[in-house]
C-alpha cells in the first residue's frame, strides 16, 4: 500500500454514446492501475455514473471494467470511499456489499494524514440554486424512491437519461471560472471556514479544476474538475496537495495559490 491519497470526481459514465463511454471507462481504469502502487486511500467524490438507480434485484448494465478494477483495489486492501453526487444519489448498498466500498451520502469532516478535510460532492452547498435544492429533497425522499422503484427499469432508466441529456445540453461543454465572488462553493467554503479550522475543502460537481486559497490564508478550496475534458484529480502526500491531469496536457486552471 502506498502513502498518497487520491481524489477524483465526475466521470459521468453513461452520458454519451457507447464508444465514447467505453473509451473514457478504459482511461479511468488505466488511471486506477497507475495509482494502485501509490494509493493509501481513494476518494471518488460523486457522479461516477451519469445515472444510477438500484432496484432490489437490478442495477444499471455496463461499466463492468471500472467495477472490476475497484473490486481489485479493495481486494488489495486499499480503502475506497464513494460520495454520492446529484447524478448517482440513488446508490444504496450495492457498492458496499459487492465491492466493499463505503458509500457516503452527505459532506463530512475528516482528518487525513494529519490535515483537516471537508469532503463532499458539492451539490446543494452555498447560496442560490434553490430549484435544485428543492428537487434534491424530493429525490432523497424515501417515498419518491419507493415509487420510482415501482417503474420498470427499461422505462425508468430511459426517462432518467432523457432528463439528464436535456440538462447536459443546456450546459457549456467546458465550464468557465466566474470569479471567486461568483463561485457558490468558494462562497460556502469562505463562510464555513470563519469559525472552523479546515485545511482543504475538496469538492466535485463544478466540472472545472480549481485551486483557490481562502481569505483566512490557511484553507484551500480544491475542485476536482471532470473526466469528459480534463481527466483531472487531486493527490495529497501529507504535505503537498496538487491537481494533476491524467494523459492530458496540464490545464491552466483557476488558481490563486501557486
Amino acid at each position: 500500500m502506498g502513502n498518497k491519497v487520491f481524489f477524483a470526481s465526475d466521470f459521468h459514465l453513461g452520458d454519451s454514446n457507447e464508444d465514447e463511454n467505453r473509451k473514457r471507462e478504459r482511461t479511468i481504469v488505466r488511471w486506477l492501475d497507475r495509482i494502485k502502487s501509490e494509493a493509501k486511500e481513494i476518494y471518488l467524490m460523486g457522479d461516477l455514473f451519469d445515472f444510477w438507480f438500484e432496484y432490489r434485484q437490478v442495477v444499471p448494465r455496463g461499466f463492468i471494467r471500472i467495477q472490476g478494477k475497484i473490486a481489485e483495489l479493495r481486494d488489495a486492501g486499499i480503502p475506497i470511499y464513494f460520495f454520492t453526487g446529484n447524478h448517482d444519489m440513488w446508490m444504496f448498498d450495492y457498492f458496499e456489499k459487492e465491492l466493499g466500498v463505503e458509500v457516503i451520502k452527505a459532506p463530512i469532516s475528516k482528518e487525513i494524514l494529519g490535515k483537516k478535510f471537508f469532503l463532499g460532492h458539492g451539490d446543494g452547498l452555498g447560496p442560490g440554486d434553490h430549484g435544485y435544492k428543492l428537487i434534491k429533497k424530493v429525490f432523497a425522499n424515501p417515498l419518491c424512491q419507493w415509487l420510482f422503484a415501482r417503474i420498470h427499469p427499461n422505462f425508468g432508466f430511459g426517462l432518467a437519461r432523457f432528463w439528464s441529456g436535456r440538462s447536459r445540453a443546456q450546459s457549456p461543454k467546458i465550464e468557465e471560472f466566474h470569479g471567486a465572488k461568483n463561485e457558490w462553493l468558494i462562497t460556502f467554503a469562505e463562510e464555513h471556514s470563519t469559525d472552523k479550522h479546515v485545511d482543504f475543502y475538496i469538492f466535485g460537481h463544478r466540472h472545472l479544476p480549481i485551486d483557490h486559497q481562502l481569505k483566512n490564508g490557511s484553507s484551500r478550496y480544491i475542485n476536482l474538475g471532470e473526466w469528459m475534458n480534463f481527466n483531472s484529480y487531486a493527490v495529497f502526500d501529507g504535505e503537498k496537495m496538487q491537481l494533476e491531469f491524467f494523459e492530458k496536457p496540464t490545464y491552466n486552471y483557476p488558481c490563486n495559490w501557486r
